[in-house]
């Protein structure tokens, strides 16, 4: 997508050349942040578990899983990331169990989430809005999805295809079914557990 912009402004005689991009620098986190995640220097994992449409977010069991085998490393801190009562009683629920995971959705208002994502090691996301936040901080993001694809032109900026997650398209072959994930087809609820946790930790660990 951001390449078709790049070309309406070549139209318009502007020369974008995206082959080397600059992204702000790190912001100094406020005191209030730092209260909530302390000050040691662990590596700093956000995990962004939801989407608009259920057909683009990885089954919650397999994501607890996940966290729960970042959370044995104690040089990891895991930082929660959602919105809106239901996502934050789940996340809530999820980090309660681990001393270095904590959710940080209703706790700080959406500017110093910027400031907090732009100091991430890693950002864990779906096809979804997360993603694309911290990879326009310059934020490593290894994305999962679901009913959709990254070929359709959504990959976030400047990241890496084999950061890029995707479903079995062997076994579930009609994937994607959908460009923004609000198409569902019978049959393939289930696709997203294609994505074994072996290889998002795998990708994880190749970010840092």
């Amino acid at each position: 997508m951001f390449e078709r912009h790049t070309k309406v402004f070549e139209q318009l005689g502007f020369d974008i050349d995206l082959s080397n991009p600059s992204f702000p620098v790190k912001a100094v986190l406020t005191d209030d942040i730092k209260a909530i995640i302390g000050d040691n220097h662990q590596k700093l994992i956000g995990i962004a578990p939801f989407a608009q449409y259920d057909s683009k977010v990885y089954p919650l069991d397999l994501m607890e899983e996940v966290i729960a085998k970042l959370a044995k490393k104690s040089s990891n801190k895991i930082l929660l990331f959602g919105g809106g009562k239901k996502e934050i009683e789940i996340l809530e629920s999820i980090s309660a169990p681990f001393p270095n995971v904590i959710n940080m959705a209703g706790k700080i208002k959406f500017q110093q989430e910027l400031q907090l994502i732009s100091n991430l090691d890693v950002m864990l996301s779906m096809d979804s809005g997360n993603a694309h936040i911290a990879a326009m901080l310059g934020v490593k993001v290894v994305t999962l999805w679901g009913a959709t694809h990254p070929f359709a032109g959504f990959l976030p900026f400047n990241q890496s295809m084999e950061n890029a997650l995707v479903s079995d398209r062997e076994k579930y072959p009609l994937l994607p079914t959908s460009v923004y994930g609000n198409k569902v087809v019978d049959g393939y609820e289930d696709a997203m557990r294609t994505i074994t946790v072996d290889s998002i930790l795998k990708s994880l660990n190749n970010c840092f």
